[in-house]
């Protein structure tokens, strides 16, 4: 990207640049994306800076390259214009960069420094460049040069590396080095890597503000869309990020002030064709400021720091709900410029404190102290902060945004407009952005989490407020499509009648939010049709609003204090299963060794638990309790034809009882196991030899056991833990096996004390099930073909020497 840039200054000189503005624009833009998507997998392995260099790097050439299109397509035609609608972003990403280049100076990053700050160089260099001529472009293209060469030798060096395996890196370029001092350093510092550049994204949106006010720039106008949206795009992926690093108040924060971009991009555009400047809903602007106090009242909590940097978002709605003229007000643009300087403020601390040893303090545990001291409430901390609700989720919960956006969307609505220019009141934004795209992301969120009434619900009323907003309130709906438009709206209401009786069953919050959208949904009809009673699609937002509230107020409360401070209430009708019982099923990811001593703990104490298996996932019990073992038997209403297995981690376990075996069974047990095989052996006295007491009654039948050796470190870590577990499949008797973590909660409810989630099972088919009651004779049978052919166990039996 930055050869490109600098072939592109070093030419600008010429008649015809040796590459068109068009052509730079699109290669910037597909530059961005992979900038993003390396910032992103960076993340994953924590290497240090490079993740907000190349957000904030991809963000900045995503708005650069789009300016450049609408340039050579004429739509900037005049060089003033094409001037003051790139001095904003490089304003602001002149100061991003030199923020990234300090922080990476002090933490001894020199590479990733050096290429931020020669990109804070040519940025400055161009911004004097629109103002002096004198500079020339060369020294524009002489920085760009400089994270050439920069880039350049970190591939060689890595290129070194993978030749020599490692034997020779240049300095800097060893990875694996850094690694090893960024785990020694430890992880004290932010948990969510995305919060600095969701912080310089908002010093972007506030340049395009400051500039204007401080008069920099001429006026606002089309060229400025772009650094809006752009960074109301980032900031949407970036919220999705946050929800990745478990951190759900900046999330939510980041959610809520992508919407402020992308309805100030669209009052920018909408002078375009029309003369006059389009007017905010001031009963909107009053509750998103205090949706925005709200939240910043719980950001609070985990950093004073940053919820007091909220506050500023309160300012801008406030002022912006005072200001006839909106974002065009010397008002919000005042308020623009301290967001400006708070955010730089609070992303250079955020950016130091992701690498530093000696933290910069935020107020972190401040008000955790005084509300030890003074409040019965106790802050939700712990490993089991985000435990998801069924299983395991890459995702925090993003329900308090889902919730946010239906408030948001809900009030926008109060404000009808003119009938003749629906476009001139700022309605859109609010209820396309906040109604549709966010709430899609918060269902997309709870479906990955394992909610799936919830997410439908989400995802529903999302897909509503995306069409209905768009054929309103652009003035899609017309006398000729209101049929055309009633006809969809009942198609909505009917599926929100099947949402509104599956809440009956979840819990009173959920069932009176998806009530009140009936109302809307109403509002919609009576209004597609032209028969809407004066005030009535008021009532009806502002009751759908106020549940919509209280069930974001819930949410938050329950994600950060122990127990129910505002409760969402049981379910309206209660059934038996799912559901039904006082205490819920824990659910523990499998990648972790703390859940699986976990579970042994709940195995040794007489618990029952879901498993997953090298096959399909198991319901299992220890031998040495019985009573649990009865449980299992019970709650799996097993059928006497097909009795409980037996399993063991290592034929170790057998050792004292070798003698009770024949010499041919115990090699071929040797031989078959560990694998997805189950032998059917005779029942002898070795069953006493595994401790298994009053257990040995439901396990096998009155001639033989089934037995095995699990094929999966997991499950062989878990009986080492144990002992000898007995097993049966998660399912009720003639059931399908259970091939996911939700599966088992789904099909046994609260009939198991634990589930522990590894996702997807790496089978869809149980084990193959061998009879050797009659090995002796030569001869094997097979009660079961499962994952193993038939031919393959029979060919392997072939092999097998006999004595």
């Amino acid at each position: 990207g930055s050869l490109l840039l600098a072939v592109h200054f070093y030419s600008s000189p010429r008649a015809a640049p040796l590459i068109p503005s068009t052509a730079l624009g699109v290669l910037l833009l597909l530059l961005s994306a992979l900038l993003a998507y390396a910032g992103i997998r960076g993340s994953l392995r924590n290497t240090s800076l490079l993740v907000p260099l190349c957000l904030t790097l991809a963000a900045f050439w995503s708005g650069y390259g789009v300016i450049l299109i609408l340039a050579g397509h004429g739509v900037l035609p005049t060089p003033g214009e094409a001037h003051d609608a790139l001095v904003p972003g490089l304003a602001a990403f002149t100061l991003a960069l030199l923020l990234l280049a300090l922080v990476g100076f002090l933490c001894r990053e020199p590479l990733l420094a050096l290429v931020a700050a020669a990109m804070s160089l040519a940025s400055a260099h161009e911004v004097a460049l629109h103002y002096s001529s004198s500079l020339g472009p060369s020294a524009v293209a002489c920085s760009h040069l400089i994270v050439c060469l920069v880039g350049g030798y970190f591939a060689l060096g890595r290129t070194l590396y993978f030749l020599t395996k490692g034997k020779v890196a240049l300095p800097g370029t060893d990875l694996a080095k850094k690694k090893a001092q960024e785990q020694g350093r430890g992880s004290a510092g932010s948990t969510n890597p995305f919060a600095a550049p969701g912080l310089l994204l908002n010093m972007l949106s506030a340049s395009v503000f400051c500039c204007r006010l401080l008069g920099v720039t001429h006026k606002l106008f089309l060229g400025h869309v772009p650094w809006l949206w752009a960074a109301g795009t980032y900031q949407i992926g970036i919220c999705v990020l946050s929800y990745r690093a478990m951190d759900v108040l900046m999330a939510t924060a980041f959610g809520f002030t992508s919407i402020l971009k992308f309805a100030g991009g669209y009052c920018l555009l909408y002078p375009t064709w029309q003369p006059e400047e389009p007017s905010l809903p001031t009963p909107f602007l009053v509750v998103f400021s205090i949706l925005f106090a709200v939240l910043a009242l719980f950001l609070s909590l985990q950093s004073l720091v940053d919820g007091l940097y909220l506050l500023g978002f309160v300012s801008y709605c406030i002022a912006l709900a005072c200001s006839p003229r909106g974002f065009f007000a010397g008002g919000p643009q005042g308020v623009a410029v301290a967001i400006f300087v708070a955010s730089a403020s609070v992303a250079l601390i955020h950016l130091y404190n992701v690498r530093a040893r000696a933290k910069i303090p935020t107020g972190e545990g401040a008000v955790k102290a005084l509300l030890a001291h003074s409040s019965p409430l106790k802050l939700r901390e712990g490993p089991e902060l985000h435990t998801p609700y069924l299983g395991y989720s890459k995702y925090a919960d993003a329900e308090a945004l889902a919730y946010a956006c239906s408030v948001l969307a809900s009030f926008a609505l109060t404000a009808p407009g003119d009938p003749q220019a629906p476009l001139a009141t700022v309605v859109i934004p609010w209820v396309v952005v906040a109604g549709g795209f966010l709430k899609l992301l918060g269902g997309s969120v709870a479906f990955a989490r394992g909610k799936t009434l919830e997410s439908s619900a989400f995802i529903l009323y999302a897909v509503m407020w995306i069409i209905w907003g768009l054929t309103r309130y652009s003035g899609l709906c017309g006398t000729a499509r209101s049929f055309h438009a009633a006809v969809g709206i009942i198609a909505f209401m009917l599926f929100n009648c099947f949402i509104v009786f599956c809440s009956l069953f979840l819990n009173l919050a959920w069932f009176f939010y998806s009530l009140t959208f009936t109302l809307i949904a109403v509002s919609f009809l009576l209004d597609a049709i032209h028969a809407l009673p004066a005030g009535y699609d008021i009532a009806a937002t502002l009751i759908f609003g106020l549940v919509s509230f209280y069930c974001f107020l819930a949410s938050l409360s329950s994600s950060t204090f122990e127990g129910c401070c505002l409760p969402m209430g049981g379910p309206v009708v209660q059934l038996s299963g799912v559901g039904a019982g006082t205490t819920k099923c824990l659910h523990l990811p499998a990648r972790k060794a703390s859940s699986v001593k976990r579970i042994a703990d709940i195995l040794r104490n007489g618990g029952t638990c879901g498993i997953p298996t090298d096959t399909v996932y198991v319901l299992v019990a220890a031998c040495s309790r019985p009573d649990a073992v009865e449980k299992a038997h019970r709650s799996k209403r097993q059928a006497q034809d097909r009795p409980m297995s037996l399993w063991i981690s290592s034929l170790k376990q057998l050792e004292p009882a070798k003698h009770l075996f024949t010499p041919l069974l115990w090699d071929f047990m040797e031989a078959a196991w560990p694998s997805p095989i189950s032998l059917v052996i005779p029942r002898g006295e070795w069953v006493d030899f595994l401790g298994m007491k009053d257990s040995a009654k439901y396990v096998g039948t009155p001639r033989s056991v089934a037995i095995r050796i699990p094929d999966c470190s997991v499950t062989t870590h878990l009986i080492d833990l144990v002992g000898p577990i007995v097993v049966t499949s998660a399912n009720p008797t003639g059931e399908a096996d259970t091939t996911h973590h939700n599966q088992v909660y789904a099909k046994l409810g609260d009939k198991v004390d634990a589930v522990l989630c590894g996702g997807p099972s790496p089978e869809n088919i149980a084990s193959t099930v061998v009879d050797c009651t009659k090995i002796d004779s030569g001869n094997i049978g097979f009660f079961r073909v499962g994952i193993i052919p038939k031919s393959q166990v029979k060919f392997s039996w072939v092999q097998f020497p006999f004595p």
